[in-house]
C-alpha cells in the first residue's frame, strides 16, 4: 500500500523563517524528496542529505573527511533502492517525547524537533538564523533518529562530530 502524499504547503513558518538560505534550500530539497519518494513526511535523513548536499560547511565538520561525507551519501542514496524501505509508511518519532507544543505539519516529530533546536542553538550564539551546522547538531543530539542510524551505518564516530560541531559554534558569526 502506497502512503499518502506529503503535504508540500510550508509547515511552520516560525521555525522556517528563522533559518538561513542554505537552510532553506535543504527544507525544500528534503521536502522534494520525501514526496518523491513516497513519504508521509520530512524526516531526519531527508535533512541529512539535504545538508549534505547542499552546504560545504557540514561537510567540512566531519572528522573523516570527504571519503566519510561520500560513505554516508552513498547510504543515503540507497534510501529509495533497499536501504531505509523498512521507514516507508512510518513515522519517525524519535526525539517526539521532547517535543514540546504542536506538531508541524508534514515533518516527522524528531525532524521538527531538530529544526526547533537548531532555531534555538542559533539563538543562543546570537545569530538570527539557523546555518547547516546548527541544524546537524541538533539531528546529532538526538541519538535515535533516522539520521543517526544512517551516521552509525556509514561509521561515523559521533564523539568527534558532536566536539567539532561545539567548535564550530564558538567560530560562527552572528546572523
Amino acid at each position: 500500500m502506497r502512503s499518502r502524499p506529503l503535504s508540500v504547503g510550508r509547515s511552520d513558518a516560525g521555525c522556517e523563517d528563522r533559518v538561513s538560505e542554505v537552510v532553506a534550500a535543504v527544507i525544500a530539497g528534503a521536502r522534494r524528496r520525501a514526496v518523491r519518494d513516497g513519504d508521509q513526511q520530512i524526516d531526519t535523513a531527508h535533512l541529512l542529505h539535504g545538508l549534505l548536499e547542499s552546504d560545504p560547511d557540514v561537510r567540512e565538520v566531519f572528522p573523516g573527511g570527504p571519503p566519510q561525507v561520500v560513505r554516508l551519501l552513498g547510504y543515503l542514496v540507497q534510501r529509495t533502492i533497499g536501504y531505509g524501505l523498512r521507514w516507508s509508511g512510518t513515522v519517525e518519532c524519535a526525539g517526539a517525547a521532547r517535543v514540546v507544543g504542536g506538531g508541524m505539519a508534514g515533518w516527522s516529530p524528531a525532524a521538527a524537533a531538530a529544526l526547533r533546536a537548531a532555531v534555538h542553538r542559533a539563538a543562543s550564539r546570537g545569530a538570527s538564523r539557523a546555518g547547516g551546522p546548527d541544524l546537524l547538531a541538533a539531528l546529532v543530539r538526538d541519538r535515535e533518529c533516522r539520521a543517526m542510524e544512517v551516521l552509525r551505518r556509514a561509521g561515523v564516530t559521533v564523539e568527534p562530530l558532536v566536539t567539532a560541531l561545539a567548535g564550530e559554534k564558538c567560530q560562527q558569526s552572528p546572523g
